[in-house]
């Protein structure tokens, strides 16, 4: 009886994967597809399954476009902004997370578990004054207004604080007693256990950057240093009829790339840091 149960288990995870899956395919697929279809196809035939006939002219004319809308230019700023951010959120929260599992001081829980529940509040809260001192700072328009906002998140300081309690500080105690300080002990001794999970943070945060789509909407303005997401919502206005909807199709395909091949390079170090001592195996 209990083998019997657990294989209906195991039955219904496998068909709650696959059906989450489908839902998550089945509008790429069609988008795919459109991408491929003629303008008047578009328009005539409706629902179907594949293009009466595969044509790449909505991606030619789309990658001919560079001044109202320089597709590849925008790809390249998101690539730029998405990289640098999340470098440097890996070192912020690595070194971060590093004080708050391993250094004691006065009021440490405090302060992190007062900070992880401001952090609950939703971001739509912090886009008025964010603005302002965007303005302020004279990034509005800049790489920079992407790239700084975001850099502590909690989310990921949690991540990487959970996983440094798993490391075992008699590691600490050990290069203490030869002489190391706490620098040494982070760069040599813990820097290197957490690399899987440095690695599944960084990839949150590249896709959560390239992803953003309220926050460029509001500071940029200028069409070329757009970043992909907030050129899609112009390309919106220039592309948004049934007439032109396929190239509006190859354009979001063309925005996805990136972080699908990101994903797929980086996907066996996010299996390994799920579990949050993946870094001390062997």
């Amino acid at each position: 009886m209990k083998k019997k149960r657990g294989r209906t288990s195991k039955y219904l995870a496998y068909l709650f994967l696959i059906t989450v899956t489908l839902i998550w395919l089945i509008p790429m697929y069609f988008g795919f597809v459109t991408s491929f279809r003629s303008q008047g196809e578009v328009v005539s035939q409706g629902f179907s399954l594949l293009p009466v006939q595969w044509i790449v002219d909505n991606y030619v004319k789309i990658l001919d476009n560079t001044s109202s809308a320089p597709i590849l230019r925008w790809i390249i700023n998101s690539i730029f902004i998405s990289t640098t951010h999340t470098l440097l959120v890996i070192v912020v929260i690595s070194i971060t997370g590093y004080g708050y599992s391993r250094m004691n001081f006065k009021g440490r829980d405090v302060l992190f578990f007062t900070l992880l529940g401001i952090s609950f509040f939703p971001n739509v809260v912090n886009v008025i004054p964010m603005y302002r001192i965007m303005d302020l700072l004279n990034w509005v328009n800049t790489p920079w207004a992407m790239i700084v906002p975001g850099l502590a998140g909690m989310g990921n300081i949690f991540l990487v604080r959970q996983f440094m309690r798993g490391v075992p500080k008699e590691l600490d105690e050990s290069a203490r007693v030869d002489g190391a300080g706490d620098f040494t002990i982070f760069f040599k001794v813990v820097l290197p256990l957490i690399k899987p999970v440095l690695i599944v943070a960084g990839l949150f945060s590249f896709i959560g950057s390239w992803n953003d789509f309220l926050w460029p909407v509001i500071v940029y303005t200028d069409v070329r240093k757009m970043p992909v997401t907030a050129g899609l919502l112009l390309l919106q206005d220039i592309y948004g009829n049934y007439q032109v909807v396929g190239q509006l199709m190859a354009s979001a395909i063309l925005a996805v790339i990136p972080t699908l091949l990101l994903f797929l390079f980086a996907q066996k170090y996010f299996v390994s840091a799920i579990n949050l001592n993946a870094g001390l195996k062997g």
